[in-house]
């Protein structure tokens, strides 16, 4: 794609298609001294305060840069390659990340080690790249006083507070609220597939774990659904069109959402997996169309709870798991609260926590 002039007029050509830029496009991205903040780089001027009838005087490429002089007599130097950027509209920093398909052959992925300066290091960079790439990342070495997973999850982000808290305690306890908070085994789910919008990313940072079972388990819902879709697309394709109501009670709040099991983005790749059979509920449809259903999602259950799929694994005091909650289902085996303590805490985190600093490392160490 390159920026083409004619008669004080831009164009952009992609080799196919040539269109002029709008000049009132260009004249809200000045960015000399006295209209972007240097330190903010935010604007200093209302553009809609302005007249949108601009055009432009005089313009030409000089060095890799649009100089332009427009008639309001604002003169700007603009840098192309970000312009074209724009136009391709394109996240050159998430979205060219690779997702990596995985299933229970999966080996020797990187562990991390906690550290000083950790957060701001080109170590946490890594990391995040191989939490885009495979959906989760384990970190070793996580300190286990003070409910240190807050501070690492404010760190990257936010913490995104529910109902249950900043954070959640996950051990075994009397009148549960969640399944959860037993010792019962939990079949590959994902969390919160109630809320609207579901947090996207999940923590677990283990701090006690004295029995023999209890293993986390997870399943990749990228791969899964992919295969689903290649082998079985009248199946993908219903999963990803009927909305179904999850819901979740305790005696202080009601919460409902309804969504596809298989959601989608506009351009028909994944987007989403919600996956909660014990919290979900189809509405009344065509008696063909709920066979359909039915059998469709009943082979995805069978996929996500099969051996080919999941791995399994023991998260030892201070093991931290970050985790997709869009793209990964999660378990764990039951375990016998005789033998001792299991103690997770948990918190969730949203993608512009993720995205913001993974950008920002990369502009830090110039990657």
């Amino acid at each position: 794609m390159k920026i083409e002039l004619n008669e004080n007029k831009v164009y952009f050509n992609n080799g196919s298609i040539k269109k002029e830029i709008h000049p009132f496009w260009l004249r809200e991205r000045v960015n000399g001294e006295e209209f972007l903040d240097k330190g903010t780089q935010q604007r200093l001027f209302d553009p809609t305060t302005l007249n949108n009838n601009i055009s432009i005087n005089k313009v030409d490429i000089i060095d890799k840069f649009l100089e332009i002089n427009f008639d309001d007599g604002v003169k700007s130097k603009l840098e192309i390659d970000k312009l074209v950027l724009e136009f391709s509209n394109i996240d050159t920093v998430i979205k060219a990340i690779q997702k990596i398909k995985w299933n229970s052959s999966l080996k020797n992925i990187k562990n991390f080690v906690y550290q000083d300066n950790f957060f701001e290091s080109r170590e946490m960079y890594d990391l995040l790249l191989s939490f885009y790439k495979y959906g989760f990342v384990i970190i070793k070495n996580i300190p286990t006083n003070d409910n240190f997973i807050v501070k690492f999850a404010n760190s990257i982000g936010s913490v995104r507070r529910t109902n249950f808290g900043e954070y959640f305690n996950v051990k075994s306890k009397a009148d549960p609220n969640d399944l959860a908070y037993t010792s019962l085994g939990l079949s590959p789910h994902t969390d919160n597939p109630y809320r609207n919008p579901v947090p996207c990313i999940q923590l677990l940072h283990c701090i006690e774990s004295e029995v023999t079972g209890g293993l986390s388990t997870l399943v990749d819902g990228y791969t899964v659904t992919e295969e689903l879709k290649i082998k079985n697309p009248e199946f993908y394709k219903i999963l990803s069109e009927v909305k179904v109501r999850f819901k979740f009670i305790d005696k202080h709040v009601v919460l409902e959402d309804w969504s596809e099991l298989i959601k989608l983005n506009d351009d028909q790749t994944l987007k989403q997996v919600r996956f909660s059979p014990r919290l979900d509920y189809v509405p009344i449809l065509e008696k063909r169309k709920l066979d359909l259903y039915y059998r469709a999602r009943k082979k995805l259950s069978e996929m996500y709870n099969s051996d080919k799929y999941r791995i399994e694994f023991k998260l030892e005091p201070k093991d931290l798991i970050m985790m997709d909650n869009y793209r990964l289902l999660h378990g764990r085996t039951a375990y016998e609260t005789k033998e001792g303590n299991r103690f997770l805490q948990g918190c969730y985190i949203d993608y512009d926590s993720t995205e913001g600093k993974l950008k920002h490392l990369k502009r830090k160490f110039n990657l």
